[in-house]
């Protein structure tokens, strides 16, 4: 016979055509065809050696470094949204080769040649460097904070520096994933629901109800801190982070002057065209989904009273911006270590709002802390 025995007419044949390992049994087999659960949909396992939970700046520079050192990796990068729109999407981008502690001066450090070695390779990066100028009056702080890479020097109004420049955050971000996609798997909109460390590996419990199956896992979340079990003891907090934009006409010729002591900096987004002014928000154990009402009054008010003092001519202009949100760990450093006793889960992040800023060097510690596993 030219047809099988349990094919009925054409009906049959989209099924036949599809393979047995996204359709289950057929129906025909066995004579099963009366079975309701052989309709059910199959729910596969999909195993990879590194799953990067997040796809902003951190998780695709944690994927971009793990293949980079090891080429041969299955990678899978998932995010509850789009690449590069959770806190990618609100941050200024602004890098400047400064650090309050001795081991942020080091991220920073090795973040400063990484992103200038970008640009040389690839000077088509939405990266744009910026004459910086800092503002203080305590000469001593600004000296210690600062690396010998910003070469300040004394100026009219504090001390003019070199090594600042800034990005789009979101398309340098979308830039990364595209880069990646031939080598690594990506899942958008799909949330990780539950993380659990097996002796055989990682299980994570997606949003479709899917599951996946890692040999490592590397949560690089922002300020989404799920799985409470696992991040709590990191004492990470959330805190508001807020930028007003100053509607004047801002070009590559202008630049950017940080307020040392108000942690505040007014950077010209030449290539939006206006001004952005970042101060440090009081607000503290916000929640990310909940901020979606836009600039509130207060918000406004407190930017604008810093700025008076500072650039009076710019305040009438200050009538709109941006707020979003951070984690920050308990010491103000970046957290990347190991969250479970196996080693298998890791967490990469806490920047304290300076995710863009330390990316290159916060994935690099997480991809040492693979290497050691990979080794071990």
């Amino acid at each position: 016979m030219d047809r099988r025995a349990c094919d009925h007419g054409e009906a049959a044949r989209l099924e036949a055509a599809l393979p047995v390992t996204l359709m289950g049994r057929r129906a025909c087999d066995h004579g099963e065809a009366a079975r309701p659960e052989a309709a059910l949909p199959v729910t596969l396992t999909v195993d990879a050696d590194v799953v990067v939970v997040g796809a902003g700046v951190v998780g695709c520079l944690v994927a971009t470094e793990a293949l980079a050192r090891a080429p041969h990796r299955r990678v899978t990068v998932i995010d509850k949204g789009l690449v590069g729109g959770g806190a990618s999407r609100f941050s200024a981008g602004l890098h400047f080769p400064r650090g309050a502690t001795p081991r942020v001066r080091a991220l920073a450090a090795y973040s400063q040649r990484w992103y200038e070695d970008l640009r040389r390779r690839d000077p088509q990066v939405p990266i744009h460097p910026v004459g910086m100028t800092v503002v203080s009056t305590n000469e001593a702080a600004v000296r210690e904070h600062y690396l010998p890479e910003a070469r300040l020097c004394p100026a009219d109004q504090g001390w003019d520096g070199d090594g600042a420049h800034y990005a789009d955050v979101e398309a340098l971000t979308q830039l990364l994933a595209a880069r990646l996609r031939d080598r690594a798997a990506f899942q958008e909109g799909t949330a990780v629901t539950s993380v659990e460390s097996t002796p055989d590996g990682v299980v994570l419990m997606l949003s479709t109800g899917a599951r996946l199956a890692a040999g490592r896992v590397v949560l690089a979340p922002g300020p989404w801190l799920a799985w409470p079990e696992l991040l709590a003891p990191l004492g990470v907090r959330i805190k508001k982070v807020v930028a007003l934009h100053i509607e004047r006409p801002a070009t590559p010729r202008d630049r950017t002057t940080v307020f040392h002591d108000e942690d505040a900096f007014l950077l010209p987004l030449a290539h939006r065209g206006h001004w952005l002014f970042s101060y440090t928000s009081p607000d503290w154990d916000v929640t990310p989904d909940a901020l979606t009402g836009g600039l509130s009054a207060d918000d406004l008010d407190r930017g604008r009273t810093i700025l008076e003092r500072y650039a009076p001519t710019f305040t009438p202009y200050c009538v709109s911006g941006r707020v979003f949100c951070d984690a920050y760990g308990p010491d103000r450093t970046p957290i990347v270590r190991p969250v479970t006793a196996d080693g298998r889960v890791l967490f990469a992040g806490a920047a304290n709002g300076s995710g863009y800023r330390l990316a290159p060097a916060i994935a690099a510690a997480a991809a040492d802390l693979l290497d050691e596993k990979d080794t071990a």
